[in-house]
């Protein structure tokens, strides 16, 4: 299970607000410029598939998984990641 597209590409979800099993692509990071850094060098970036582990009972920490292993986010550090549906480039319409 993961995102569904909605046929325009505009649909983007942040990480924290995923269930656990769900997956999506990295779209793009928000955030100051050293949060936001800090993600990109765990190896978030653009384009990244990734997957929703665990979550703890209040949300906070995430655990993800991606590029093999398995990674723990703080809750702001998981609204800061905004992904899209797997297969889906920004579509309008081609989703696969």
């Amino acid at each position: 299970m993961g995102l569904n597209c909605d046929g325009g590409g505009k649909i983007e979800k942040r990480l924290s607000t995923l269930s656990v099993g769900e997956s999506g692509v990295v779209a793009r990071i928000e955030g100051d410029g050293s949060l936001k850094r800090r993600i990109l060098d765990m190896g978030l970036v653009p384009g990244t598939l990734v997957r929703i582990e665990r979550k703890a009972p209040l949300n906070d920490p995430v655990s993800i998984w991606f590029r093999g292993y398995e990674l723990s986010l703080r809750v702001e550090e998981a609204n800061a990641v905004l992904l899209r549906p797997a297969g889906c480039a920004g579509c309008a319409g081609g989703c696969k």
